[in-house]
């Protein structure tokens, strides 16, 4: 062999494809998955569920970090400050894009600052009632009764720029309804006091709802969507109502800082998709009330971009501010 077709063979034998290194992964080092919230939260259930399946693939540890605290924002930034090489990713939800409208300053643009990977999971949102002091039946029933009793009834959230308090205002604005706002320092006290009839309705999460449902401490009126929920086939959805503008679901997604290339964005994709779609994470998420929901990283950003500048428009005009 001459000294020519000697050095192609060698350089033909370091390519990836000769080598098995096809399969290899950006990933060097551990990789942190931040949570912006508190462990337990819908956010923490699927970093945790998706932690070990991700460590799999990219054959190195995958560690999840809560880094909770103003409104998440605490974590956000950290993630938007990290070095974009796929090393440290967050997993967070669409409060994300509320933030920003009830906040004089943020650390970091969610828009320009975050490179999105993909959606995970879809969480709706159920309307329910106390029909022990809010006796009605179904959502025709529900608005009439209102309508009859301007500023008398009461309706709970977990606290002033929740999704459960603008999903509410939203209804009101939609529906020119006239129902007071108390808000709670978190869901379980509002739950409380829905349960024990001190509010008359809230919005709640599906998987949080089902339950008091099935055993008749709230009726669900409808649920966010624009299709009925797979977790709750028999309650018609707020499209169904006509209600086709609420758009209120909760949606999660994985993002990276910007500036991470596009081909790890774009492996982290692939990971991503090909673990929600795994029969034993599927079931986790649909029994926490999500949905699993894999779309690429443009839809992503298109669905930040959208919300962000759609929250600051009702924040504004409603003269919404945080606790």
């Amino acid at each position: 062999m001459t000294y020519r077709r000697r050095m192609l063979a060698a350089m033909l034998l370091a390519l990836p494809w000769a080598t098995g290194a096809a399969d290899a992964t950006f990933a060097t080092r551990p990789v942190t998955l931040v949570v912006p919230f508190t462990a337990g939260s819908g956010i923490d259930l699927i970093a945790r569920t998706i932690a070990p399946k991700l460590s799999e693939r990219l054959k190195q540890p995958v560690v999840v970090e809560n880094k909770a605290g103003a409104s998440g924002n605490i974590g956000a930034d950290q993630v938007a400050k990290a070095p974009p090489d796929g090393h440290t990713l967050m997993v967070t939800v669409n409060t994300f894009t509320i933030t920003p409208a009830l906040y004089k300053t943020m650390p970091y643009d969610p828009v320009k600052d975050f490179a999105p990977i993909g959606e995970m999971a879809v969480g709706n949102l159920a309307l329910v009632v106390n029909p022990s002091v809010l006796p009605v039946a179904d959502f025709d029933a529900f608005t009439a009764y209102i309508r009859a009793r301007p500023g008398k009834l009461n309706y709970g959230s977990p606290g002033k720029g929740t999704p459960q308090h603008l999903a509410m205002e939203i209804l009101k604005n939609h529906l020119k309804l006239d129902i007071v706002h108390v808000p709670y320092k978190g869901a379980a006290g509002a739950s409380t006091d829905l349960m024990g009839g001190q509010i008359q309705m809230m919005v709640l999460p599906i998987h949080t709802a089902l339950p008091l449902a099935a055993t008749g401490k709230v009726r669900i009126l409808g649920v966010s969507g624009q299709k009925r929920s797979v977790l709750a086939p028999d309650v018609a959805s707020f499209g169904e109502l006509g209600l086709e503008s609420l758009d209120i679901d909760m949606y999660y997604w994985l993002a990276a800082p910007a500036g991470t290339p596009a081909p790890v964005v774009a492996e982290l994709n692939r990971h991503a998709t090909a673990i929600i779609a795994l029969p034993e994470v599927r079931e986790t998420l649909l029994k926490q009330g999500m949905v699993p929901t894999p779309s690429t990283p443009e839809k992503v950003a298109g669905m930040i971009e959208r919300d962000v500048a759609r929250w600051k428009t009702f924040i504004t005009e409603n003269g919404i501010v945080a606790d």
